[in-house]
């Protein structure tokens, strides 16, 4: 089977699909943010959260329900720099992943690839590693939110964590970023072979 990739090129397609993975993983994980409420572990990301205080009426009072989900719609996300960063992290990681799938369909398919589509493929890396980037630097902005006080010793504000931490998913979304700004993109300026010219 016939490739469009040079050498450089499979090392860029497996780095763009780990990268890709890495953040598409982290994004989705409510591990960002790690504390504890009531007793109970609870943890955010930027848009679902586990563990989180119901009303129970048969004993009159509040208990923590040791769950994970999202929220129930767009607005209940706790702040508004969380719905920011949810958008642009989730766009920045679906561009990530369409770089990604193409590129190990260049591994596949002659001629798929050229010299300038893995220099744009590269740019859109840049781009959807910015806006992971963006996502991840706004999100702290949230820490103010009355859901985290809550949950942080009602010690924290932005930039401020309180008695909370940041998680691995945090971590895990911005590192597959910054690999594929600046790995990637580079390793994508050389992932095409040159195209054939025919006397045709």
């Amino acid at each position: 089977m016939a490739s469009s990739l040079t050498c450089a090129g499979m090392v860029w397609a497996l780095l763009s699909f780990l990268c890709a993975a890495t953040s598409c993983i982290g994004f989705f994980m409510p591990y960002w943010l790690l504390g504890s409420q009531m007793g109970k572990p609870v943890s955010f990301g930027t848009f679902r959260r586990c563990s989180y205080p119901i009303r129970d009426e048969a004993r009159g009072g509040t208990v923590m329900l040791e769950q994970c989900g999202r929220y129930a719609s767009f607005q209940g996300i706790p702040s508004l720099e969380w719905r920011i960063c949810t958008v642009l992290t989730g766009t920045g990681c679906g561009l990530l992943l369409l770089v990604a799938l193409t590129a190990i369909m260049g591994c596949c398919v002659t001629d798929l690839i050229s010299r300038t589509i893995g220099r744009v493929a590269g740019g859109i890396q840049f781009v959807g590693g910015l806006l992971i980037g963006s996502g991840c630097a706004l999100y702290p902005l949230g820490w103010d939110s009355e859901e985290v006080r809550q949950t942080c010793g009602n010690s924290s504000d932005q930039f401020e964590l309180g008695s909370c931490e940041i998680g691995w998913a945090y971590y895990c979304t911005g590192a597959g970023a910054v690999v594929a700004m600046l790995l990637c993109t580079w390793m994508a300026c050389f992932a095409g072979k040159k195209q054939k010219h025919y006397p045709y």
